[in-house]
């Protein structure tokens, strides 16, 4: 019944099309805030080189219209990355060859523009070739700028052109060396910051899954605990309300003719509902634990019955009391068992012998046997009944039209055993389970919520 949580498409992180988001408005504030500071700066920038004398002088008009259109786009840079890195490089270059520029803030306004290609388009293919196209032009534009210089003996006159490797050509060459370095930190950067804001995306996306996740486990362990002990209600009630039944019936049958006999019966029915109150509280009160408290204090795979493989001669006495004649023995040395696995075996003892009184007929004895074997241990209940109900293993015929048989499954699955239920040859009834015990102690997560869960519901999830 779960859901697949994470995003699909461009939302998601580790997907081919993912998009980086945009991200607050307040990031459009900061981008138009960056935009002029930069437009300032290369307004300062440009005064002082005019002042110096540097750059050619040009009309203040066309200057001020250099500033607004090589700093002010970048207010827009995160939304239309492309279209601003394009604009920027063209008035980089076109102002630049008519000596309108400066020696520091024009680079950087085209260093940031180039950077946000890679660091926010949502279209990568578009992205690379958007900024290999503009460092392509760049270079273009450079080298004829250093051919036509060389020719002119009047452009930088103390670097002299003669010789193989001129001061000329250093010169030149230099030039190179610092575009590429330029060029090639905003590429690598952009690119950088864009799979930096990918890698966080994803690990966010990740938390927010794991926390719902956990929630739901925490939800659905509080659930599966409830159902265990609906299932651990239902063993106790038709145990006990099957003794008080049988024995109620012997008692209304004999009370005339034998007081005594009736009062033992009438007893039986007392001790057996007293036991029955006493399970009933104990599980009750589980149930109306809060999540919280049930989560943290009854997990999944915890008991909350003291009931195991030590009681299973006082259940053989209370069905002996009860009318049937049980006969308990223990083979092999006895050795710890866990308590998961204990409470199994003796639920499945309790209802077996269950269905034998309600479906051995009358004269009906059985015997329960507990075996421990050097690394297992086996539970085998057989009976000597002929009743009107044949048990068939195939049937599944149990305490509730099914679900006693189908419960015993569930249990020994549950603990990683095997269950045998079958007609004996010579009459009568046999239920075998058998449980390993290495590595019992470390259960398997899934194996509750099989014990818990019916055949229905695990094809449901």
């Amino acid at each position: 019944m779960s859901t697949d949580a994470r995003p699909t498409g461009d939302t998601d992180p580790l997907a081919d099309g993912w998009r980086r988001p945009r991200g607050p408005r307040s990031g459009y504030r900061v981008d138009a805030w960056v935009a002029l500071a930069l437009a300032g700066g290369t307004a300062l920038s440009l005064t002082l080189t005019r002042s110096a004398g540097i750059m050619d002088d040009s009309p203040w008009w066309l200057a001020t219209l250099w500033v607004a259109l090589i700093a002010l786009p970048l207010a827009a840079r995160r939304r239309f990355p492309e279209i601003v890195a394009l604009l920027v490089s063209v008035v980089f270059g076109v102002f630049g060859s008519m000596g309108v520029t400066d020696a520091l803030f024009s680079s950087i306004c085209l260093y940031v523009a180039i950077y946000s290609v890679g660091a926010w388009s949502h279209h990568r293919t578009v992205a690379r070739w958007t900024r290999l196209g503009i460092i392509t032009g760049m270079f273009i534009w450079l080298f004829w700028t250093l051919i036509e210089q060389a020719n002119q003996a009047t452009t930088i006159p103390e670097l002299s052109r003669d010789g193989f490797f001129s001061p000329y050509a250093a010169y030149g060459l230099l030039q190179v060396l610092i575009n590429l370095v330029y060029f090639w930190a905003a590429y690598y950067f952009g690119d950088a910051a864009w799979h930096a804001a990918r890698r966080s995306s994803a690990l966010e996306a990740r938390t927010q899954e794991l926390a719902a996740e956990r929630e739901r486990t925490a939800t659905q362990a509080v659930t599966l605990e409830r159902v265990r002990i609906a299932r651990e209600l239902h063993d106790v009630v038709a145990h006990h309300v099957s003794v008080m039944g049988v024995q109620a019936g012997a008692a209304r049958r004999i009370l005339g003719r034998d007081p005594v006999a009736a009062g033992r019966a009438i007893a039986v029915i007392e001790e057996s509902a007293r036991t029955a109150v006493e399970e009933l509280r104990t599980m009750l009160g589980a149930l109306r634990a809060d999540d919280a408290d049930c989560d943290a204090a009854q997990p999944a795979h915890q008991s909350t019955s003291t009931r195991g493989v030590d009681q299973l001669a006082e259940l053989a006495q209370e069905n002996t009391d009860a009318g049937l004649d049980v006969r308990h023995q223990v083979i092999g040395d006895p050795r710890e068992v866990p308590g998961t696995i204990g409470l199994s075996l003796y639920r499945i003892a309790q209802e077996a012998l269950t269905n034998t009184r309600k479906h051995a007929g009358a004269g009906a004895t059985a015997e329960l046997r507990l075996r421990y074997e050097t690394d297992a241990v086996e539970l085998e209940i057989t009976d000597t009944g002929r009743g009107a109900h044949p048990r068939s293993a195939a049937a599944g015929v149990g305490a509730t039209g099914g679900l006693g048989q189908q419960g015993m499954r569930e249990r020994v699955a549950a603990v990683g055993g095997t269950l045998e239920l079958a007609n004996r040859p010579r009459g009568g009834y046999l239920v075998r389970a058998r449980v390993p015990l290495a590595g019992a102690s470390v259960a398997s997560p899934l194996t509750t919520a099989e014990l818990l869960l019916s055949p229905t519901d695990r094809a449901a999830e």
